[in-house]
């Protein structure tokens, strides 16, 4: 018994010095890695993010501030924050319910429905705007149709949203597939045996377990469709004031050589992605605590 023991203890003690010695680097190869990252990152992150900020104020805080408040930069402001709220709403819906039937429902042809939601992660998004402007241009398939009824889709706000709604179109369903799938149907059909119906269902056991993983979807959701340059480039026509997104804004002012300017709209670009990283972190912190508390009450 003592010498069983013994044996395992020294078999415990032998895989777990395997185990350090199968991770244990010298100082120099550690350093290494740590300067390569952090070299990364300070040439490709941090230094563009800082060039943004001090081009943006060169000229004082006067210039920089009525860069902002021009108004079409005003404009570009508003139809991107009209685009975003248009098209993370739809995407959640979507995306929920497109999770929701591939990871609790067996039905033909789910295998297609999975390779069309991550079509636009395929597609460039400068051919999904030439296709727009295919189906519903002017020359395009329906495009006589809409000139006779006088609707306008392409070089218009319907045009910008669609754009925005495709490239945006695979995030919330990505990230709600994987996290149904390992949490299994266990619970749902326990539901419906004690006579729970679907939409009970859906909001009493389904979505409390799925609220992180929806919420960190919707925002990479919205920090794409703020930031959507080619595809949307395409359809807006670039008409100022008009169909002029904070990115078209941004490279219209840089064409024109108004560089303080268009650093200026870039900053605002900016500040939305580091607001956007702060929700993400504080998401992805509050997941990982939910999760130890599951475990927790499990155990």
């Amino acid at each position: 018994m003592a010498g069983a023991t013994s044996m395992h203890l020294g078999s415990d003690h032998a895989s777990r010095f395997e185990s350090k010695a199968a991770t244990r680097e010298t100082p120099l190869v550690k350093w290494t890695i740590l300067a390569l990252a952090l070299g990364f990152f300070a040439i490709f992150l941090l230094m563009p993010l800082i060039a943004v900020f001090v081009e943006a104020l060169r000229k004082g805080w006067e210039t920089y501030v009525s860069a902002l408040v021009d108004p079409d930069a005003l404009s570009a402001i508003k139809l991107t924050l009209l685009a975003a709220a248009i098209s993370v709403p739809l995407n959640l819906v979507f995306g929920v319910a497109a999770a929701w039937a591939i990871a609790k429902f067996e039905f033909r042809g789910k295998q297609i429905l999975i390779t069309l939601i991550d079509l636009p992660f395929s597609v460039s998004p400068v051919i999904a705007g030439l296709v727009f402007v295919l189906i519903f241009g002017a020359q395009g398939w329906f495009g006589p149709w809409l000139s006779e009824h006088d609707i306008k889709i392409v070089f218009a706000v319907p045009g910008i949203v669609l754009a925005t709604v495709f490239v945006t179109f695979p995030f919330i369903a990505r990230e709600l597939i994987p996290l149904m799938q390992a949490q299994g149907r266990e619970e749902e059909e326990a539901a419906v045996v004690l006579g729970a119906r679907g939409w009970q269902v859906f909001w009493h056991v389904t979505l409390p377990n799925i609220k992180w993983g929806l919420m960190y979807g919707v925002i990479l959701t919205n920090a794409r469709a703020m930031g959507e340059f080619g595809a949307v480039s395409v359809v807006s026509g670039h008409i100022r004031g008009q169909t002029n997104t904070l990115p078209l804004h941004v490279e219209i002012l840089y064409n024109e050589y108004m560089f303080s300017a268009a650093f200026a709209v870039a900053s605002l670009l900016a500040l939305l992605a580091l607001v956007t990283l702060v929700i993400k972190n504080w998401v992805e912190h509050q997941a990982a605590r939910s999760y130890r508390e599951t475990q927790e009450s499990a155990s």
